[in-house]
């Protein structure tokens, strides 16, 4: 089952469910205001490389930002 990511249209709270694939979001609720049928939107995703998302080195290499907070190194 997939995470989709819905918004209140009332609130304009954005949350997270794991339902059936396809939900259109007709048939749920909003956990803060409890509005009907939130709209669905799209997800953003963070994928990390092998290590964890630590840097192993060769990545370094090829750094552009210079940005040891993002890698780790």
């Amino acid at each position: 089952m997939p995470i989709y990511e819905f918004r209140c249209t009332e609130c304009g709270r954005r949350f997270e469910i794991l339902c059936a694939m396809g939900e259109s979001g007709g048939s749920l609720h909003c956990p803060k205001c409890g509005a009907g049928s939130p709209e669905r939107v799209m997800s953003s995703f963070n994928a990390t490389g092998t290590g964890g998302g630590k840097g192993t080195g060769s990545e370094c290499a090829t750094c552009s930002t210079h940005n040891c907070s993002s890698c780790g190194h």
